[in-house]
């Protein structure tokens, strides 16, 4: 991962509507967070006060949830996702990675993007989607759900803040020990060689 602060291409502004509204401020980075299919409770109470609160909140309980899909507790589908997600930085070059991780129904990811964000979201999930639905041996439904949460960081004290709330999402479930223990994640990829995760 990278630890500096890198120089990137910047996309062009751009923006899409799906259910949501997105803004893409070019040069920004991005912390970008999406969800297996169907593992989003149904409750749509919200008695925060910031979108980000409810983001907190929201990832607090999804994070120990036992019901539910949980598809990416799967090693052979956890490690699809993780090396897709170093593929979208090492070689399709979409974005610079700053940290990443893959918990049981959610990823977390910390980019600086080189490309629409459409573009590379729609790459991340439909080639993680493909792959895994073939581990699981599932076929006609969908893996991912279909929109994403996405808060660009818009101040430079909020990157260390970011890597720190992405890297030890795994500590703060009960998942693991310590961030370096949880494979599925940046901060676990850079305490063992990749070779080991294969």
């Amino acid at each position: 991962m990278k630890t500096d602060v890198g120089q990137a291409v910047p996309p062009a502004d751009a923006q899409y509507r799906r259910h949501l509204p997105h803004l893409h401020p070019s040069n920004t980075y991005l912390f970008l967070t999406w969800r297996l299919q169907g593992s989003l409770p149904s409750s749509k109470t919200n008695p925060y006060l910031t979108p980000g609160q409810a983001f907190a909140a929201a990832d607090r309980i999804e994070d120990r949830r036992t019901d539910g899909p949980l598809w990416l507790k799967d090693p052979a589908v956890a490690q699809v996702v993780s090396q897709a997600i170093l593929a979208g930085d090492r070689e399709r070059h979409f974005y610079d990675l700053y940290a990443w991780v893959v918990m049981p129904n959610h990823v977390h990811i910390l980019i600086l993007p080189k490309v629409a964000v459409p573009v590379l979201t729609r790459w991340l999930k439909g080639s993680t989607a493909r792959f895994a639905n073939q581990i699981l041996n599932r076929t006609g439904q969908p893996f991912w759900q279909s929109e994403s949460y996405n808060h660009y960081l818009r101040k430079s004290n909020q990157l260390n803040t970011t890597i720190d709330y992405i890297e030890q999402n795994p500590v703060s479930a009960g998942l693991a020990p310590s961030a370096e223990r949880w494979p599925w994640s940046s901060a676990g990829w850079q305490a063992q060689p990749p070779a080991l995760h294969q």
